[in-house]
């Protein structure tokens, strides 16, 4: 089973910034849908975002975040800008075979095993 790669996770003060990065070199990006999940304070993992005409981003991190994809590199990012504390949790990259973005962490096939991310205050 392939799975994406996540890496990029650190501690960081509020107010901070973060680039994670996503790469699975056996998926090609035209391929697949890509996006991020994040799952903070064991609740459920929910959607950050998923590239599509436009980026659909969770209300949560709206002008915060900002994802991005290098395709010679064959690579995903996520743009973290102005963390906040309740930013903090593990952050995942995945995609899916199917055209669509999704918002439920089941419907994407390829999962990584995600990278943490704290935000002190």
């Amino acid at each position: 089973q392939v799975h994406p790669v996540e890496s990029g996770g650190a501690s960081v003060q509020t107010g901070g910034s973060l680039t994670l990065s996503c790469t699975a070199p056996e998926l090609r990006d035209y391929q697949y849908r890509w996006a991020w999940f994040r799952q903070v304070n064991n609740e459920a993992r929910e959607r950050v975002g998923c590239p599509d005409r436009e980026v659909s981003y969770a209300d949560a991190v709206k002008g915060r975040f900002s994802i991005s994809h290098d395709n010679g590199k064959n690579t995903l990012f996520l743009r973290m800008t102005n963390l906040k504390p309740e930013d903090s949790g593990m952050y995942y990259c995945v995609a899916t075979k199917k055209p669509y973005c999704y918002i439920s962490w089941r419907d994407y096939e390829f999962r990584g095993q995600g990278t943490e991310v704290v935000v002190s205050s």
